[in-house]
Order: C-alpha cells, then sequence, then structure tokens
C-alpha cells in the first residue's frame, strides 16, 4: 500500500476481499466474468471493424461509437483480467502501484464514458432539432476535437485523483479493500491521514461527472419536444428509434454509477450487504 504503510507494516500490497470467499460461487463468477469479458470485447472489436471498414459509416455518430466501443473495451480489461487471475491463483492481493494503476485508469475510462455520451446526446439533438444544419455544425473537425479534448481532460482528471491518492498512509488494521478492484473511495475511507483534500476533490469530480448527465437530460428533452411537434407517426418512430439505442446506454451507465455510489458502504457493516452492486457494476 502506501509508503507511510510499508513503512508502518512492511506490507506493499492491499487484500482485496472480492464478491464472495466461497470456493464454489468463484468457480461459477470465474466463468461467467470471463464469457461477459470475451463477449465484451469481441462485440465491440466487431463494431469498431464494421465501422471502419464501411465508408457509409464515417459519420459524427458512428465515430464517437467507435470510440465509445473502445474505451468501453479498455474499461473491462483494467479489471476484468484482474479478477480472472486472483479467482484462478487462489489470491486476493494486488500491489500499491498496480491499485494506483487500476485505480487512474478505471477513473479515466469512465469519465471519456461520460463525456462520450454527453457528445453523442448533443449529436443526436443537432441531428433532430437542426436537421439542415447538421452537417454544418457537426464537422469532422469539430468531432475530432471534441473526442480529443475528452480523452485529454478524462485523463488529467485521473491524475489528480490518482497523485492526491498517492500521498495518503494506511494503517495496519485497515489494509482490506472490501471490493474486486481499487475504488478511490474505498482507499479514501481506510487511510489513516487526513482525507479532507480528497474528498473535496472527489465531490467537485462528482459534480463535473454528474455535469454531463443533465446536458443529456436537457438535450432528450428538447428532442421529446421536437419529435412530439412531428406529424407523422411514422416520422416520430424514427426519430425516437434513433435515440433508443443510446438512451439505454445512458440509463444503465448512469444507473449502474448510482447504483453503487448513492448508498456507499459503511467499512463497519459485512460486505454481503452490498455485493450485490459489485456484482452489477
Amino acid at each position: 500500500m502506501s509508503r507511510g504503510k510499508e513503512n508502518e507494516t512492511g506490507l506493499s500490497e492491499f487484500l482485496l476481499l472480492g464478491i464472495t470467499s466461497d470456493l464454489g460461487q468463484q468457480q461459477v463468477l470465474f466463468w461467467l466474468f470471463l464469457c461477459m469479458y470475451l463477449v465484451t470485447v469481441v462485440g465491440n472489436t466487431l463494431i469498431i471493424l464494421v465501422i471502419c471498414s464501411e465508408p457509409h459509416l464515417h459519420t459524427p455518430m458512428y465515430f464517437f461509437l467507435t470510440n465509445l466501443s473502445f474505451v468501453d473495451i479498455c474499461f473491462t480489461t483494467n479489471l476484468i483480467p484482474k479478477l480472472l487471475v486472483s479467482h484462478m491463483a487462489g489470491t486476493q492481493t494486488i500491489s500499491y502501484p498496480y491499485c494506483l494503476t487500476q485505480m487512474y485508469f478505471l477513473i479515466s475510462f469512465a469519465n471519456v464514458d461520460t463525456f462520450l455520451l454527453a457528445a453523442m446526446a448533443l449529436d443526436h439533438y443537432v441531428a433532430i432539432c437542426n436537421p439542415l444544419q447538421y452537417y454544418t455544425i457537426i464537422t469532422p473537425q469539430l468531432c475530432g476535437g471534441l473526442a480529443a479534448l475528452v480523452w485529454v481532460c478524462s485523463g488529467f482528471i485521473s491524475l489528480v485523483h490518482t497523485l492526491l491518492m498517492s500521498r495518503l498512509t494506511f494503517c495496519s488494521s485497515t489494509w482490506k479493500i472490501s471490493h474486486f478492484y481499487c475504488d478511490a473511495y474505498l482507499l479514501m475511507k481506510i487511510a489513516c491521514s487526513d482525507t479532507r483534500v480528497n474528498q473535496h476533490v472527489f465531490l467537485a469530480a462528482t459534480v463535473l461527472f454528474m455535469a454531463p448527465f443533465m446536458l443529456i437530460m436537457v438535450s432528450y428533452i428538447r428532442i421529446a419536444i421536437a419529435v412530439l411537434q412531428i406529424p407523422s407517426a411514422k416520422g416520430k418512430c424514427k426519430a425516437f428509434s434513433t435515440c433508443s439505442s443510446h438512451l439505454s446506454v445512458v440509463t444503465l451507465f448512469y444507473g449502474t454509477v448510482l447504483g453503487i455510489y448513492t448508498r456507499p458502504p459503511d467499512s463497519s457493516q459485512p460486505r454481503t450487504q452490498w455485493q450485490p452492486s459489485c456484482t452489477l457494476w
């Protein structure tokens, strides 16, 4: 764990308690997560290959979808292989440097997801509410600039979190993490040193994290108003079908995040009380 803890106890790693300690359940979860991981990687890779190979799919919407598919591959690869190795090897430990690295990419990819979903919502808004000006507003230069800005800003935000976390020290009695990956909030909960700066940054990041969600909601309210003004039922169905897949992804993503963090687990409570959230995540 941290340098302070390493000096105090000689330990240089955390113990991830995982989802369950039952060996039978661990075997089932191993194959379940392996199948989910393969489906995620293969499915998103196929999406990227199809979009890149078909010229008529080289549009702003599919450009953002390509980025979203790529970040989904990165996100799951950051978490699942370590979980699978832990189940297969029978060890739940994770080194301190690996923990910080995992946390950095976790926060970074999560932020990329939120910003990309907001960019896709804006793309749908312009396509439905201003169709005649769509290609004037949503230019390739704008899409490329937005994508670059999303990745750079997300990496910077994650770097701030990681550097602040690396300054914390951890007590010998609190080195266990009740999760299957290194979560920033739980690391703050078990730290012995002052975490006020981390908490303030975490709060600010939470507000920033929800800003794209508010932008998505405003975009869809405007889209709904515009769709209701379409006279034909066929036109309404076509407009709604354009947004349905994106809206389902937004609901799944933010629903999962809110389900985990709106009721953060207390370290004094048994981890069985919040295992369903871990499994869902």
